[in-house]
């Protein structure tokens, strides 16, 4: 396998632009990572991927998401009230809490209602069972890569694997019954449903193509968003400084009320070709000698006050390959960071331990545990 890493701001720009249908996701990806994401959106290429982006894109539009604001703060008033019980019931001081296990059921609880139309209890054993996964699969990728055939071999990891692959798809089909048997309902489902439907004529190939999006979706909506809202206050837990100032700025545009999507807005913001993103966003030359520091203030004047070169931040990617969950994903964080930050302050607790692992994505290996206080 030949891989050719980019970091040039320009070749990047060219390369996440390009309209080309030739231009798409590494082919391993369909292979490796197929008990996660099967042939959905995410690992597919060419017109597979158009079609499949064609259907789920415009459920996740801006003014879509707009519609899904009374079970975002649902959840996160859920969230909150959660840790002020928890406060109350330990003398009303400070508690610790372990903050990346609530965002991983916040945003489970998103994903299932607004995408699914179920609950977070429905969605849980789904999200249980893709938390084993991947922590089995992000120890066997590397291997994976470097050894041909290993992945058909009958080893322990395998079974494993292949277990959880094939129970993760009937519980898709579990809830996909539910859903024909309600009947019709507006929500990403339901435009999965109607999109099979129209494209393929086999109730297997429908049934395929709903499991492997629905992979795609739980997973990449559910554990993305999860770690970005831990490391979130993780960074402010370590700045204090900045927890206040965010918290400022918070109840400046909210003034006391529950955030609605008009104050999100007012709130400042063959050759296997990688870009390597974590080295543009860490580059001297296009961010400046403090390109490492923890400094937010570097983003008051937007992207192009911050980077050299603009194109050079992606954190949701760039181009037609841009993460089609980027609104619902940084909606959740705004909403949850000011809910949180309007009721607690809070510090980092002394049992943290500062440890980024690779599995998928950066998790933190042993936790975010943050110190907790009612306000």
């Amino acid at each position: 396998m030949q891989i050719l890493y980019v970091n040039n701001p320009e070749l990047v720009k060219e390369i996440t632009t390009s309209t080309s249908l030739d231009l798409g996701k590494p082919s391993y990806q369909q292979t490796v990572l197929k008990p996660l994401v099967g042939k959905g959106i995410l690992p597919s290429n060419g017109s597979a991927w158009a079609l499949q982006r064609k259907i789920i894109a415009p459920e996740l539009f801006m003014d879509k998401v707009k519609g899904m604001m009374s079970i975002i703060i649902e959840s996160g008033l859920a969230l909150v009230d959660s840790w002020k019980h928890k406060v109350e019931s330990e003398g009303g001081g400070v508690v610790e809490i372990r903050v990346d296990h609530c965002m991983k059921r916040f945003s489970g609880d998103i994903i299932s209602r607004a995408c699914f139309g179920s609950s977070y209890a429905k969605g849980q054993e789904i999200f249980l069972k893709l938390d084993v996964l991947i922590e089995i699969m992000s120890k066997s990728i590397l291997s994976a890569l470097g050894i041909p055939g290993l992945r058909s071999l009958p080893t322990k990891r395998n079974r494993q694997i292949w277990a959880l692959e094939k129970e993760i798809g009937a519980l898709i089909l579990m809830v996909v019954k539910e859903r024909r048997q309600a009947g019709y309902e507006r929500d990403l489902l339901q435009a999965l449903l109607e999109g099979a439907k129209s494209s393929y004529s086999t109730a297997a190939a429908i049934d395929q193509f709903i499991v492997d999006n629905c992979r795609n979706i739980y997973s990449a909506g559910f554990e993305t968003s999860a770690m970005l809202a831990s490391w979130c206050l993780m960074l402010l837990a370590s700045n204090p400084e900045w927890q206040t100032r965010v918290r400022d700025e918070v109840e400046e545009v909210c003034q006391g009320r529950i955030p609605d999507t008009d104050m999100l807005r007012k709130m400042k913001q063959g050759v296997n070709i990688w870009t390597m993103v974590t080295a543009l966003h860490t580059n001297t030359a296009l961010w400046g000698t403090d390109a490492l520091e923890f400094k937010p203030q570097r983003f008051e004047n937007g992207i192009a006050g911050a980077c050299k070169s603009p194109n050079a931040y992606m954190p949701f990617g760039f181009g037609q390959r841009v993460c089609v969950g980027q609104h619902l994903a940084m909606v959740e964080l705004k909403l949850v960071m000011a809910l949180i930050l309007t009721n607690f302050s809070f510090t980092l607790s002394p049992n943290y331990v500062h440890s980024p692992v690779l599995k998928i994505i950066i998790e933190p290996k042993h936790g975010v545990h943050i110190m907790v206080k009612k306000l």
